[in-house]
């Protein structure tokens, strides 16, 4: 039987071919073993390397083997004293099962597949975007981002691709023949031992003949350089466009009184991965963070997901806020607006009627999507499960609901929920949100 052996190295920094076949070929049991794997653990760690468990099934290496249908062949088929034609055979393993029974044979375990950081974020967020995200007047420029593409024989001292470089010099050396330091360094050799012994007319003669096909070889060396410019290649870089589409994303968090540290946990978990996903897909994205209590204010980054702070609850301060902004920052015509709010569904007893006026009448003219997730309690989701039950703010959000299809809500249970929800909020087919 023939055998193939790939002895390509394995280029520095980079994948090989062989490795991103394997991962269009296992796409999906990658994504879903890193779905369950942020189900069960803490969505911060998904931006990190991942060890994935991954079945046997499809991994075997490919081998070669004779064509059946064609050549000659002979067979010897020895006979036995322990089958007859029409026997059964049991499987290995006993049973009828695939495997090995308990203790009896060896058995091959899944093996574990170590992603970066990248292709765990490539996989996780591959068909999730945001949802209309169009460009818009001031911020159609194209940037331009540099693409390789392969050689170029000039460029920057910083650009020279020193394997394709001493490559294209082996090369030129070999067809001019340019003689090897060893050739040189033979003869040099040769003429010491000459000269040690006794000098003679032969001798002499033989000295002289080596000395001079050693200026030879020295003269055609440096004449052949070792590196020419004609060898050096440089890495070109294309510069490919990159449309803008200027876009700012709301992220809105109740942090009063009636919030506890569970729902707070929760709500942190959804921006969280909220923010990751952002961060990622967008590189021209703002992300403003409003926390809310009885007031609200602008924060940071930090304060927004570390910070702890308690008091009463008035949506609507956090809705005033986020359009006070965007009447300073943001205009319309520029930018592409989004929200995504969570709470408890607690509100002060006349805050929500406030809060369906400032969506009606201001925010939902001025955004693309808006997204409300409420943290309910576990035991009392199955209490929630229409839209017509519920807290205040999700009654008076359901009526938001019914007249805007760029506003979307859902409830979130338990750490479990947050994934499934955030898919449904930023699912590639829009058209599929309503049914959802």
């Amino acid at each position: 039987m023939p055998i193939f052996i790939d002895r390509r190295l394995n280029p520095k920094d980079k994948s090989l071919g062989n490795r991103q076949r394997f991962l269009r070929r296992a796409r999906e049991d990658l994504k879903r073993s890193i779905r369950d794997k942020v189900r069960t653990g803490g969505i911060a760690d998904l931006d990190r390397e991942h060890a994935v468990p991954m079945p046997r099934k499809g991994t075997d290496e490919p081998s070669f083997g004779d064509d059946r249908q064609s050549g000659r062949r002979q067979h010897i088929l020895p006979g036995n004293k322990t089958f007859s034609p029409g026997d059964l055979i049991d499987k290995p393993g006993g049973g009828g099962g695939y495997g090995s029974a308990p203790g009896t044979t060896e058995s091959e375990d899944d093996f574990r597949f170590v992603l970066s950081r990248e292709e765990v974020l490539d996989l996780f967020f591959e068909d999730l975007e945001l949802p209309d995200l169009v460009k818009l007047n001031l911020k159609q420029i194209l940037s331009f981002k540099p693409r390789r593409a392969g050689f170029a024989a000039s460029g920057a001292p910083t650009n020279i691709n020193v394997g394709r470089t001493m490559r294209n010099s082996h090369g030129r050396r070999i067809a001019l023949r340019r003689p090897k330091q060893a050739e040189v360094d033979e003869i040099t050799h040769q003429i010491a031992e000459l000269e040690a012994k006794p000098a003679s007319a032969a001798v002499r003669e033989r000295v002289a003949a080596l000395r001079e096909e050693r200026e030879r070889l020295e003269r055609r060396r440096r004449r052949i350089a070792y590196v020419d410019p004609v060898d050096i290649r440089f890495n070109r870089f294309d510069p490919q466009p990159v449309p803008n589409a200027n876009a700012v994303m709301f992220c809105l968090m109740d942090v009063s009184g009636s919030m506890g540290e569970r729902e707070k946990d929760l709500a942190k978990r959804f921006f969280v991965l909220l923010h990751l996903f952002l961060t990622r897909r967008y590189e021209r994205i703002e992300v403003v963070f409003i926390r809310h209590t009885h007031q609200a204010k602008e924060v940071d980054e930090q304060t927004f997901f570390y910070h702890t702070e308690s008091g009463g609850t008035v949506v609507s301060t956090a809705l005033e806020e986020m359009h006070r902004i965007i009447q300073e920052r943001y205009p319309v015509a520029e930018w592409n607006i989004y929200a995504a709010q969570a709470s408890d569904g607690d509100n002060f007893a006349t805050d929500s009627e406030r809060c369906i006026e400032l969506l009606d009448r201001k925010l939902m003219r001025l955004c693309q999507y808006f997204a409300y997730v409420e943290i309910i309690d576990e035991r009392e989701s199955h209490i929630f499960g229409s839209t017509e039950n519920g807290t205040s703010l999700w009654r008076a959000y359901n009526a938001v609901d019914g007249k805007w299809p760029n506003f979307q809500m859902r409830r979130i249970a338990a750490p479990a929920d947050i994934y499934p929800v955030f898919r449904e909020l930023f699912a590639r087919q829009p058209a599929l949100r309503k049914s959802a």
